[in-house]
């Protein structure tokens, strides 16, 4: 089983995985899977409150999987060993939880997953960079370039897109949809995520950061509280 939800902040959005929201983990094990599509907050502080929700999550059934949103400590992520998983580049924070990096396509339970983390801070002005903000939110050309040439090593085809941030296409959609914006705009990485719009055939795209639930269209849906089951 695989199943994928929006952002978590850390411990102010930890209720939606509890076993009285989420009671169908009570059937999963540590060879399923739970994805977060950014700002998990699992890495943060390097200290008490890493250590309790780490714990927490490894006391889960379920092995937690999740993409870097904007709200992350970049620099600790980066620090850390890289190593491969399921085809991909990864992270491990501790054994059953698993950061999966930016441009990277993993073949989890017989289907593929592209994954690209990151987003714009629209409260960096009121945060401080290295402790509260990094400038690494957002992606180098060379992870850009790096999904790109990923994605062709496979024929420009996967089954699921998880992202934190969506392309400019689907950005126009949410201000259509007059969504509450919360002052984000479009970026450098949504023009990068159109141009995978336009070049990758998928089954269907989860995305966070813009805190609703909504399915904007058949292929595309915006995850916060929901956690939807892909396989």
């Amino acid at each position: 089983m695989i199943y994928v939800t929006g952002d978590m902040h850390g411990q102010h959005d930890m209720h939606k995985i509890s076993t009285r929201k989420f009671h169908e983990q009570k059937a999963m094990t540590k060879d399923d899977y739970v994805i977060i599509a950014g700002d998990a907050g699992i890495v943060w502080d390097n200290a008490g409150q890493d250590r309790y929700i780490q714990k927490h999550l490894n006391e889960k059934r379920f092995t937690t999987l999740f993409v870097d949103g904007n709200h992350e400590n970049h620099d600790a992520l980066d620090s850390l060993p890289v190593s491969t998983w399921n085809g991909g580049r990864v992270h491990h924070i501790t054994d059953s939880i698993i950061h999966l990096m930016r441009g990277q396509v993993y073949e989890i339970q017989g289907i593929k997953i592209f994954t690209f983390g990151g987003a714009t801070s629209i409260d960096k002005a009121y945060r401080k960079e290295g402790v509260s903000w990094w400038a690494r939110e957002l992606p180098s050309i060379e992870e850009c370039a790096g999904g790109l040439e990923n994605l062709e090593a496979h024929n420009w085809e996967v089954d699921y897109v998880i992202t934190h941030d969506c392309s400019d296409m689907i950005f126009d959609k949410l201000a259509q949809n007059n969504l509450f914006l919360n002052g984000k705009s479009k970026t450098q990485l949504s023009v990068f995520l159109q141009e995978v719009e336009e070049y990758v055939t998928f089954k269907k795209w989860f995305f966070g950061h813009y805190h609703d639930d909504i399915d904007l269209d058949d292929k595309h849906t915006l995850l916060y509280q929901k956690i939807v089951r892909i396989v």
